[in-house]
């Protein structure tokens, strides 16, 4: 299978436009509709529906679409493994565990020379990746039991209640009971621990004004001073360090330890973090 083909295939997915490929690949428009053509022959399906007006993928396209793009992950993996001698380590990271534990270290190992590819994403994808041989080492929420490769504690971090520094109304602490009535952020970890911890701490059928999948996003809203929210202190300590942001004790309800996990293949210890 050819790869120019499978890149070309998920630019179009992409874009949805089978010019604006071929002038951001600098190929003819006919290059870009041969080369889909040759990867729904050589697959016998339909991977796009074209008209006129609109490019859209099938079914079969969406569910080709994950593998073709592991398949050019790979390739430059590869590539970037053996070109000239030096190897670029593949890193996966939940975001709050790359905030707090690796980005120090990451950027250190620049300066002294070191390559390295970070990709953040959830657990389960981090994880996935990981098995398909996309990353070297994966520094998630999981602890991960797998035959040929190593699984060890990395981290250990808690969640924390947080404002903005000057919309704090809580200055002594607050009780369980004052969550209900304040305007708290809620975001989706990906891990169902955080999320029966938050659970248990607010009553069923809770609306927040802002509910995110994106644990970044949060920090934009405590910033606007909109209200209130949790997060892993290891996302906030640039906040807290500089004063812009200050965390709120709990009087009676105690803080989640988030412990967090370095899995990688066995021979791969010696290059992680």
């Amino acid at each position: 299978m050819n790869t120019d083909g499978l890149r070309t295939f998920l630019l179009v997915a992409k874009l949805k436009n089978f010019t604006r490929v071929a002038e951001q690949l600098f190929i003819a428009q006919s290059t870009v509709t041969n080369r889909v053509a040759e990867l729904e022959r050589e697959l016998s399906v339909k991977l796009l529906r074209r008209d006129t007006r609109n490019v859209a993928l099938t079914e079969q396209g969406k569910a080709f679409c994950e593998y073709a793009r592991r398949i050019v992950e790979m390739e430059d993996a590869c590539i970037a493994a053996i070109k000239g001698g030096v190897r670029q380590v593949r890193i996966g990271a939940v975001n709050a565990v790359y905030e707090g534990a690796l980005k120090k270290p990451i950027f250190e190992g620049i300066a002294r020379g070191k390559l390295y590819r970070v990709t953040i994403g959830h657990t389960a994808g981090l994880l996935d990746m990981l098995w398909d041989g996309l990353l070297d080492v994966a520094y998630v929420y999981q602890d991960m039991r797998r035959s040929g490769y190593s699984c060890k504690m990395f981290y250990e971090d808690e969640l924390v209640f947080l404002s903005r520094a000057d919309r704090n109304g809580f200055q002594k602490g607050i009780r369980r009971e004052q969550l209900f009535g304040i305007p708290c952020a809620m975001c989706n970890f990906s891990l169902q621990e955080i999320g029966s911890y938050l659970r248990e701490l607010f009553p069923s059928g809770q609306l927040f004004p802002f509910e995110v999948d994106n644990s970044n996003k949060v920090i934009d809203y405590l910033a606007a001073g909109l209200g209130y929210a949790f997060l892993p202190r290891g996302m906030v300590l640039d906040e807290l360090s500089s004063g812009a942001f200050c965390e709120i004790p709990p009087i009676d309800f105690k803080r989640m330890i988030i412990p967090s996990y370095r899995i990688c293949r066995t021979e791969d210890e010696d290059i992680c973090i």
